[in-house]
Parts: C-alpha cells; sequence; structure tokens
C-alpha cells in the first residue's frame, strides 16, 4: 500500500500511537501498529490491516464506523517518513510511524477519520514520563502538526480543535515539570536536561505560532477550568526551575511562561511610541478645553485624553509633559483680564484634578507619581517656555504649580523639594524675571489659589437665611464686586466645579427679593441691591461662561425663576436672533403705563414697594412708548435724558434689560431709522455721577458697562456705530471679530488649516475661528472641506499630522462632525468609483484613521451620556435617512435594506456607526476591488490597533458576524490577531465564529 500525501490536512484531537503485540497466528513481525483514540471515555481502536501472503487484504478485527468529517487527516497521519522512502518503518521505542494511501484510496474496511472535537487529548492519558523514547516519540509527532493545523469543517470542530491544543500545552507543561525536577538527580541530569530541551523547544514551537495562541486563547474563553490548570501547571513548572543551574534552559523556560501568560493580553499588547516627543493632538484637546469648556466637568475630558494617548499610544511621562506644555502655551498667549484668569484657574486648579484622576487609570507596573515627577523634569528643560510664562504671570510658576501637585499627592515631598531647587537655580541665571517682578501686584496664580477656598465660603454664607441679616449680605456681596475679586471667584468656581452651584444661589437670592412685607427705605434699599448685584452677576456668569451655566436641570411646573425666564427670551447672545415684538416684551399694559409715567414724571426712582422683576419685564414695552414718543416729536431730548438717567440711576438692570430690547429692534430697522434708538442705547450706556446714588454704585456700572458691551458687540458692526463704553478696567470682548472681512469663508478655513499644519499645533485664536466657521458654514461644511484638505496631502508625514491635528480641531463638535464623516462623507467616497483615486495612500489611510479615532470619540462619549457644554448649545441638525447614501449589492439587497431599516434605538450616533460596516460589508463582498477595497482594511486595521485593553473595540460590536469571513479574504487581514479583534469572544456565537475563521487561515 502506497503512502501518498493526503490532499490537505485535518487538525483532529491529538492522537496517541500505540504498539501493541501481534496475536499468536497473526502473521509475521513482530509489532502491528494500531492507533488509539479517547473520545468521551469510550476508547475505538483502529489497525492496520495485514496482508496474508496471498496477497489479499483481510479484517483483522471488527471496527466500529465513526461519524464522517469534513476534516483533513493531519500531516502525521499522512505521512511521517521521508518522502522517498518507500516502505514503512517502526520506531525502536514501540510507537510506530503510520502511511496511509490517499484520501480516495481508503479501503471499506477502514474506518472514516475521526471528528477533531475529540476531547480530551489523548496525550493527557500518557503520564509516564520516565519512559523517555516514548514521550520522545509523542514529542516528534508534535513537530509534524503544531505549525501547521487547520480547519474546514464546522465550528463545533473548530472548538474542538481549540481544546485540543489547550490539552496539548497542559500535557506539554506536566512534562516540562516531570523533567525540571528529575534534573535535579545527579544521576540523571544530563538526560532530563535533555528531555527538559526536548520538551522547551516544542513549547516554543507552538507557542511560536500566533495562529495558535489565538486558537489557545478561545479555548481559554471557552473552558476557564483548563486554564486554571495552565496556570497551575505554570506555578508548578516555575517552582521546579528555581533551582535549575543551566542558565540558557532557565531562560528558554522563562520565555515559554511569559508567552503563555500573556496570551489573555495579546489583543492589547501595543509598544509605544518613543521616537517622537511632541503630540499635537493631547495639546489641542488642553488648549481648546482651557479655551472654550472652563465650566466642564473633569471626567470627559480625562476620558477624552486617555482614548488619545492609547489610540496613539503615548508613553505616560510625554503625555502628561505635552499636557503641561500646553497649559504654559495657553496661559502665555491668552488675553489680558477675563480670559488670563480663565486659564490661570484652568492651570493651577483644574489640571491638577485631571491628573488625580488620570493617576486611577490602571498603569500596569508604573508609578504614576514617577511619570509625573519625570514630565516635570523634561519641563525643566524647555527654560524659554517657563521665562515667558514667569514673565506673564509675574511670579514663579513652576514653583506654585508644584506645591499644588504635591498637595494633591501627585508627587512626593522630595520631589517636589528637588524640582523647586533646580527651577531657583535656573532662575538665578536669568535676573531681569527678578527685576520684572513688581513687588505691588498680586500674581493671578496666588490669587486663583487663594480665591478657592473663599468660593467655599462664599456658598456657605448664601445659604443661610437672607431675611434674617440682608445687610451683612450685602457687604459680602459688595466686597465681591471690588476690583477683579468678581472674575477671580467666578473662574475658581468654574475650573472646580462649583460655578452651576454658584448661579444657583445667586437665582435663589433674585427670588428672594420678589417677597415685600412691610419694609422702610433702608430695607428697600437694601432689597434693590440685592436684586441688582445678583442680576448683574448672572448677566455677566451667562456672557463670560454660557448661558448653560445659569439653567436649572428641572424646575417645578409654573415655577421658573425670573431671571432664567428674561435671560432664555430677552437676552441677546452670540448667534440669538430675538424678535423685539414677542409676547415677552409685551406685557401687562396697565404696568407699562404706570412705569412710563413713573420715568417721565418723578426725578428719581422710587424704591419702597418696588417689584423690580415686574419692570424689567415691562421696561422693554416702556422703551418702545417713548422711542415713538420721541421719534413723534412728543418728547424732547431733554426729557429722553431725564428719563434714562432714571432707568440707570437707582439699580443697573433696569439699563440692561432696556438695552436688550433696544438690540433686538435695531436689527429690524432701516439704515435711516436706526438713529434714536442707538442714541438712547449710547444714554443708558454712559453712567450716571451724581450723589444721590446707591451703595456699590461705581462697582456695580462696571459690570453693567461689560453686559452691554458684549450686547451691543454685533449690531455696532453692523450698523458701523461706535458707542464709547466706559473704562471698565476689564479687556475688551475677547476672540471676536476674528474673521477678515470680504473673505469667503472656504478660503479662511482653507488657508487657516494650511498655517496650523505648518506650524503642527493649534493656538487658542485658530480655535476660535474654527468653531466660528464651524457655526456659520455649519457641520457638513466644515468637515467636507477639512476632509478634503486632508485628501490633498501626498507626504505621509504631513497626512498623519494632518490626522492629529483634525481630531482635535473635530472636538469643537465631536458627535455632529463625526455623524457627517460616516454617515455622509465616507459613503460618498467609497460609493462613487470617480473618487475611488482620492483614498489612495498616504491620505486614504490618514482618513481611515481620522474615521476610527472620531467614531471611538463619539461612541464613547454617547455611552456614558456626556457631551460638554460647548456642544449641547450648538444646534443639532436632523441628519437625513441613510438609506439613501449606502447603494445597495446585488448580492443582498434585501438583507441591507432590513438591517438599514433596523436601527430604532438612535437613529443618528448608533446607527451611522451601524450603517458603514453594512457598507463595508457590500464592498468586502463585491467582485471589483479598488483603493475603496484597500480603504476598508485599512478602516478595519485601525479599528484593532485603537482596541481598548482586554475588551473588543467599541465601534466593532456594530460590525455584523457575516462580515468575519469576507475580511479574512483579504490577505493583509488573513491574522489571527485580527480575527479575535473583531470577533465578540464574550460571546459562543462569537468564539465560533473566531475558531472557524482562524482554523481556516
Amino acid at each position: 500500500m502506497s503512502a501518498a500525501p493526503l490532499p490537505s490536512p485535518r487538525p483532529a484531537g491529538l492522537l496517541e500511537l500505540v504498539a501493541k503485540p501481534r496475536r499468536a497466528g497473526g502473521g509475521r513481525g513482530g509489532l502491528a501498529p494500531s492507533l488509539c483514540c479517547l473520545s468521551g471515555g469510550l476508547q475505538t481502536e483502529l489497525r492496520a490491516p495485514t496482508a496474508p501472503r496471498g496477497g489479499r487484504l483481510t479484517k483483522r478485527s471488527p471496527v466500529p464506523a465513526a461519524p464522517r468529517s469534513r476534516c483533513f487527516w493531519p500531516p502525521w497521519m499522512a505521512t511521517t517518513q521521508p518522502r522517498d522512502s518507500p516502505d514503512p518503518i517502526s520506531i525502536c521505542s514501540g510507537v510506530p510511524r503510520l502511511f496511509f494511501g490517499s484520501a480516495a484510496a481508503w479501503h471499506p474496511l477502514f474506518p472514516p477519520p475521526p471528528p477533531s472535537e475529540i476531547s480530551p487529548c489523548s496525550l493527557l492519558q500518557f503520564d509516564d514520563f520516565s519512559r523517555d523514547l516514548c514521550v520522545q516519540s509523542l514529542l516528534e509527532i508534535m513537530d509534524m502538526f503544531c505549525d501547521r493545523l487547520s480547519c474546514h469543517g464546522k465550528a463545533e470542530e473548530c472548538i474542538g480543535l481549540c481544546r485540543a491544543l489547550m490539552s496539548a500545552l497542559i500535557w506539554l507543561l506536566h512534562c516540562a515539570a516531570f523533567y525540571a525536577e528529575k534534573v535535579k538527580e545527579a544521576l540523571e541530569q544530563a538526560a532530563a536536561e535533555n528531555q527538559l530541551k526536548m520538551c522547551l523547544e516544542r513549547l516554543e514551537k507552538m507557542l511560536g505560532s500566533t495562529k495558535n495562541r489565538a486558537l489557545i486563547h478561545i479555548a481559554k474563553l471557552e473552558e476557564t477550568s483548563s486554564w486554571s490548570s495552565v496556570e497551575q501547571s505554570l506555578v508548578k513548572l516555575g517552582e521546579s526551575l528555581s533551582s535549575l543551574s543551566n542558565s540558557p534552559l532557565r531562560s528558554q523556560a522563562d520565555d515559554c511562561i511569559s508567552l503563555i501568560k500573556s496570551t489573555p493580553t495579546m489583543l492589547s499588547v501595543h509598544s509605544e511610541q518613543l521616537n517622537k516627543t511632541g503630540f499635537p493632538t493631547v495639546h489641542a484637546v488642553v488648549l481648546l478645553e482651557g479655551t472654550m469648556n472652563l465650566t466642564g466637568e473633569t471626567q470627559p475630558l480625562v476620558e477624552q485624553l486617555m482614548m488619545v494617548k492609547r489610540m496613539q499610544r503615548i508613553p505616560s511621562p510625554l503625555f502628561v509633559l505635552e499636557i503641561w506644555k500646553a497649559c504654559f502655551v495657553g496661559l502665555i498667549e491668552s488675553p489680558e483680564g477675563t480670559e488670563e484668569l480663565k486659564w490661570t484657574a484652568f492651570t493651577f486648579l483644574k489640571i491638577p484634578q485631571v491628573l488625580v484622576k488620570l493617576k486611577k487609570y490602571p498603569q500596569g507596573d508604573k508609578d504614576f507619581t514617577e511619570d509625573v515627577n519625570c514630565a516635570f523634569e523634561f519641563l525643566l528643560k524647555l527654560t524659554p517656555l517657563l521665562d515667558t510664562a514667569d514673565q506673564r504671570c509675574n511670579c514663579n510658576c513652576m514653583s506654585l504649580l508644584l506645591q499644588e501637585c504635591s498637595k494633591q499627592g501627585l508627587l512626593s515631598e522630595a520631589n517636589m523639594t528637588n524640582l523647586i531647587d533646580k527651577r531657583m537655580a535656573d532662575r538665578e541665571h536669568a535676573p531681569h524675571l527678578k527685576s520684572a517682578e513688581n513687588a505691588n501686584i498680586q500674581p493671578n496664580p496666588r490669587l486663583i489659589l487663594r480665591a478657592e477656598p473663599t468660593v467655599t465660603n462664599i456658598l456657605k454664607t448664601m445659604d443661610a437665611d437672607h431675611s434674617k441679616s440682608p445687610e451683612g449680605l450685602l457687604g459680602v456681596l459688595g466686597h465681591m464686586l471690588s476690583g477683579k475679586s468678581l472674575d477671580l471667584l467666578l473662574a475658581a468656581a468654574a475650573a472646580t466645579g462649583k460655578l452651576k452651584s454658584f448661579a444657583r444661589k445667586f437665582i435663589k437670592l433674585n427670588e428672594f427679593t420678589k417677597h415685600i412685607s412691610g419694609e422702610g427705605s433702608k430695607g428697600a434699599s437694601v432689597r434693590a441691591l440685592l436684586f441688582d448685584i445678583s442680576f448683574l452677576m448672572l448677566c455677566h456668569v451667562a456672557q463670560t461662561y454660557g448661558s448653560e451655566v445659569i439653567l436649572s436641570e428641572s424646575s417645578p411646573a409654573g415655577e421658573v425663576p425670573f431671571f432664567e425666564t428674561w435671560m432664555l427670551t430677552c437676552m441677546p447672545e452670540e448667534g440669538k436672533i430675538l424678535n423685539p415684538d414677542h409676547p415677552c416684551f409685551c406685557p401687562d399694559s396697565t404696568k407699562v403705563e404706570s412705569l412710563v409715567a413713573l420715568l417721565n414724571n418723578s426725578s428719581e426712582m422710587k424704591l419702597v414697594q418696588m417689584k423690580w422683576h415686574e419692570a424689567c419685564l415691562s421696561i422693554s414695552a416702556a422703551i418702545l412708548e417713548i422711542l415713538n414718543a420721541w421719534e413723534n416729536g412728543v418728547l424732547t431730548f431733554e426729557s429722553i435724558q431725564k428719563i434714562t438717567d432714571n432707568i440707570k440711576g437707582k439699580v443697573c438692570s433696569m439699563a440692561v434689560c432696556a438695552v436688550a430690547w433696544l438690540v433686538a429692534h435695531v436689527r429690524m430697522l432701516g439704515l435711516d431709522e436706526r438713529e434714536k434708538s442707538l442714541q438712547m442705547i449710547r444714554q443708558l450706556a454712559t453712567p450716571l455721577y451724581g450723589e444721590n446714588t446707591l451703595q456699590f454704585y461705581n462697582e456695580r456700572v462696571v459690570i453693567m458697562s461689560s453686559i452691554l458691551e458684549h450686547m451691543c458687540a454685533d449690531v455696532l458692526q453692523q450698523t458701523a456705530t461706535q458707542i464709547k463704553f466706559p473704562s471698565t478696567g476689564m479687556d475688551t470682548i475677547p476672540y471676536w471679530n476674528l474673521l477678515p472681512p470680504k473673505k469667503p469663508i472656504k478660503e479662511v478655513l482653507t488657508s487657516m488649516f494650511t498655517k496650523v499644519l505648518e506650524k503642527g499645533w493649534v493656538d487658542s485664536r485658530s480655535i476660535h475661528i474654527f468653531d466660528t466657521l464651524l457655526h456659520m458654514g455649519g457641520v457638513y461644511w466644515f468637515c467636507n472641506n477639512l476632509v478634503k484638505e486632508l485628501l490633498k496631502e501626498t507626504r505621509k508625514e504631513h497626512t498623519l499630522r494632518a490626522v492629529e491635528l483634525l481630531y482635535a480641531i473635530f472636538c469643537l463638535d465631536m458627535q455632529q462632525l463625526t455623524l457627517t464623516l460616516l454617515g455622509h462623507i465616507l459613503p460618498n467616497l467609497l460609493t462613487d468609483s470617480s473618487k475611488w483615486h482620492t483614498l489612495m495612500d498616504p491620505p486614504g489611510k490618514a482618513l481611515a484613521k481620522l474615521s476610527v479615532w472620531c467614531a471611538l470619540s463619539s461612541y464613547s462619549s454617547h455611552n456614558k451620556g456626556q457631551a460638554s457644554s460647548r456642544q449641547k448649545k450648538r444646534h443639532r441638525e436632523d441628519i437625513e435617512d441613510y438609506i439613501s447614501l449606502f447603494p445597495l449589492d446585488d448580492t443582498q439587497p434585501s438583507k441591507l435594506m432590513r438591517l438599514l431599516s433596523s436601527n430604532e434605538e438612535d437613529s443618528n450616533i448608533l446607527s451611522s456607526p451601524t450603517n458603514l460596516f453594512l457598507l463595508i460589508s457590500s464592498i468586502l463582498g463585491a467582485k471589483t476591488a479598488g483603493t475603496h477595497t484597500q480603504f476598508v482594511q485599512w478602516f478595519m486595521e485601525e479599528c484593532v490597533d485603537c482596541l481598548e485593553q482586554g475588551s473588543r473595540g467599541s465601534i466593532l460590536q456594530f460590525m455584523p458576524f457575516t462580515m468575519v469571513s469576507e475580511l479574512v479574504k483579504v490577505s493583509t487581514m488573513s491574522s489571527p490577531k485580527i480575527v479575535l479583534a473583531i470577533t465578540d469572544l464574550s460571546l459562543p456565537l462569537g468564539r465560533r465564529v473566531a475558531a472557524k475563521a482562524i482554523a481556516a487561515l
């Protein structure tokens, strides 16, 4: 019977070959080869028939038929001798080598091959390791199959193959442990070392195959008890190796143990980028947060930074260093005034809290405090940056920052002292720093650090009963208004997450002033001042930090506070157009008439029994009456001056409400109709300096002027009017009117992106320009044009830098921009053959990377219900039906239609990746290939690269299981690691799909 090779190997369970004596009368020869396999405890003996002298085959013993299988015999069953050897040979150990004919030449008396799911593996049944030759033969048998296993059968058979490999691993570990113990015996040392070396070589060979490790990983998840046996065997082997003197063997064994232990984490092992020192994405994310989202919670920022760190594989020390670099750059380039205070609070109060939360994330065997210390050591080398920051802040910034980090447990006392000393030594070489410091000016960092505990004390004071000591409360508020105290306190509250609570306290105080009960003139003055100061503070907070900070989460029906109502309906904001004829501007006519009479006839506003919230709601209609009377000649300019003096003379809040309506009114007038309205705005904005004003008038006027300047900025620009607001001591409106006039916004966008790409990082000014362009052009226009800019790049280093910067720019509104990218722009590029050339490497690969990064970030924040305040306030665009965006493949139209219409949970965030994966699946199954197919490959590879440790990538759960078999047909995607990554191994179905795909590789 000739030994013809089988067409393809069969990954059966590991089978034990044994030799038994030939029964009497059975012909010549001492041994007859037999094959024993154990399946579920039932032993089936398969004997090779012997040929008698007549040449005819006779049945030696009845053999029960085994179920047929689509798997083939493993190569060691088909041919285990040199191909040019014509006759079977046997081994002296008694374990024969068998030769069978081709698959087509099976004799009817032979049973068909047994199935691959033979468990437990028969090798485990052989535990007499003292029989060295038998062990050697079994190890040689393993040589023949362990690096070329494959199975094209059912999923159950492939799972059986996984279990068999696990059993073989356990057997090898038992064998290695036995010989490691035997090495200790002096007489057997040389032979035992030789046997141990053979065992370790087989272990290395088995574990050196990623495919085998992947199958073992599936077996571990399928049967946790078997993995427990592996762990116990590793412990036993480690103990046995402790006294091993042979260092090469010891090193070889340690390598094997490390390989086995790393199998459960084989998907999460990523090498860090050690060849880069700058990470513009981290820099831009921190700048964006400090510039536009100081009030945001720290946890979303922490998770976003961690995602960037993982996606870009940034080493921890360089990651922390980049955060500090961004803070110092933001501090240096921030405009003077409020913005500078906000950046100071962000750097010295918020970022240490962010690092405290980053410290809680698993760091492996690294100490995060050492990483922080290392980052500061690197930062000390950036002397020009630190010197510029010290000069700007009028103090030793590094020293204050180190002390704050030490308080938060981010640095040890010894490290802090060492770093402070080094910085002091550096400053000695820069005498201009000390000479430039002004001892009379308190540095902002010190003031901010002092303001933080003051905020807590003020919140406690505001909790007290206002009716018991309103004068004492007024004294506290008056102190807050002096100098830049208010902005310091607000910045400290914003950076520590207390601003919303701060605002709620002032809304409560504003509501308290509604209640009037037998007050005298002094009580009326105090009540008027409490209303006015709380109103002005709330306006200032809304303009500086956004109206979201003011709004309550939920209010009882019919009990919306006055200020919230006025702010939502009457207060001008950027991008908010008010209707001057809105019902909110038309209150009760009798109240309006009485207010007009009071303003026109009285020499000054009365205070006793005055309902200030009603006066503020009625002032808009009263101003309309007064304006009409002036335009019709009923009132003179002197009368108007008297009325405006009455409005602003006692409380500034009425002037604010009047100007809010006038701003909305002027927008609706023609060029020749605006003069009187603008004159009235000018009159209301001019302070009244007289003796008969209420307490803290000058301080209140400063805040009022700032509020009015913000309100009027847009309308004054549109009408080309100039109104000189009193010198407030504050900065003019920062980051306003940044776009160049008479230049198309598309040109502004492309030129700004080109500049940013050339510089390699985003600054605060460019962030605000991009945000303005996003508002003006819309999400689709913004995203589409930036993607076009990315696809124009042809140099690899430029495309990688562009992706890092674009991801940071997209953080302006990540979810909406991702929806547009995944739901509109990518399907457009992938389905239009005329655009496929734009997806070539490197720009196509870069776009795939950007798409995955954005999808991961959006899904992560959506899954946790997080959206930053800057994203919540932006108008959400309705995304059109996705079905029209995905052309149906002719092979499975009904399935695609069904799946595309089955997204019920969230028609936007969740359906976008689902539909994209359906499109990818149809591209993989299509008959034509091109650069769009290559793009799909890059997209999937990036999904795998960004996989979170120990789990399936978040967006990969949207991928249909049927896509796995399509993916492995792509040569570069046919790797076990990718298959493991793209299947959900927590589900039995996922494990079976993965086992079948990997076993067929």
